[in-house]
């Protein structure tokens, strides 16, 4: 289906009201683009590996927004236009310029998956769950469907837990996946032999799909809770204390900075806490703040192109 395309510029204080008076002209979905920086509680919900370095905030807003063929277009921008100076009035609305352009529908949601095929970390195949492949060289076989969350397996992060996983995992260990994302890391622990794990995400769209890729891959006894073990005492709770073999990290530096402060008392001694995410320019950063804590001793650090992982393990 093609669309007729708007981008109309106005100030971030006005965005809500332009917003509004799109939806009373029946024009549901809009997209805005501004350079607000981001806050402390927005960064802490970021799931990507490199946080956003956005340029100054100037107040300029951009509104996008999409008009049906069948729409009039000429009478809907007049009706825009006409509410757009009657808010001149108590708001500064900007330039009020408008662009147009046309574009075609597309399945957005879905589109990225003609990028996702079939791939290995050594002995481990991991492959999408619309997609066949032979697997008859491969001493473990993943499915698995991301969804919206973070967590394909080929980023240098993953791959980098995956290997420390597949060394240390043993039959009968407790393994806690923080920042589950797609569960990957919980399901290899599973499949490598772990008795018990537990995976927990900020994000209850990644507690979804981590329980759905566990089913697909046949198991149904992994935990997932949606929550913040940082500073979340039900969390904290739910999770356990001194309990865990292994705990996996695969989130971001600033992230695994305050929560290296608080995992140890859900580790048993000698328990390891493997870590990536983290981008080779954090490196020290990370490796300081396990060192200044005196229950967590660096064991071991990897790295993969500008990727490094962090094992500790608790003393």
């Amino acid at each position: 289906m093609i669309w007729n395309k708007f981008r109309l510029t106005t100030t971030t204080e006005a965005v809500d009201l332009v917003s509004g008076l799109l939806a009373e002209l029946g024009i549901d979905g809009i997209e805005v683009e501004d350079n607000v920086q981001l806050s402390e509680e927005d960064k802490k919900k970021m799931f990507i590996d490199i946080l956003p370095e956005l340029p100054e905030d100037d107040g300029t807003a951009y509104v996008i927004f999409y008009m049906s063929q069948d729409m009039d277009k000429a009478e809907t921008i007049e009706k825009l236009k006409a509410g757009l100076e009657e808010m001149k009035d108590f708001v500064n609305v900007g330039s009020m310029f408008i662009e147009e352009s046309v574009t075609e529908d597309k399945d957005w949601i879905n589109n990225w998956k003609q990028y996702f095929k079939p791939f290995a970390v050594d002995d481990i195949l991991i492959k999408p769950t619309w997609e066949k492949a032979d697997t008859k060289d491969y001493g473990m076989v993943l499915d698995i469907d991301p969804g919206t969350s973070f967590g394909t397996g080929k980023h240098e992060t993953t791959q980098l837990c995956i290997r420390q996983l597949r060394k240390y995992v043993k039959d009968g260990m407790k393994v806690l996946d923080v920042g589950c994302g797609s569960g990957i890391l919980s399901i290899i622990s599973k499949m490598s032999g772990a008795d018990s794990v537990t995976g927990i995400d900020v994000d209850g769209n990644a507690v979804t799909a981590s329980v759905e890729n566990a089913h697909v891959n046949g198991i149904d006894d992994i935990t997932f809770y949606p929550g913040n073990i940082i500073d979340d005492k039900e969390i904290q709770d739910k999770t356990g204390y001194a309990c865990y073999d292994i705990v996996v990290a695969n989130i971001l530096a600033d992230i695994i900075i305050p929560l290296s402060a608080e995992i140890p008392v859900h580790m048993k001694k000698g328990a390891l806490f493997i870590t990536s995410g983290i981008i080779n320019t954090k490196e020290k950063d990370v490796v300081d703040a396990i060192e200044k804590n005196s229950a967590l001793e660096v064991k071991e650090i990897t790295r993969q192109g500008d990727w490094v992982s962090v094992t500790a393990v608790r003393v």
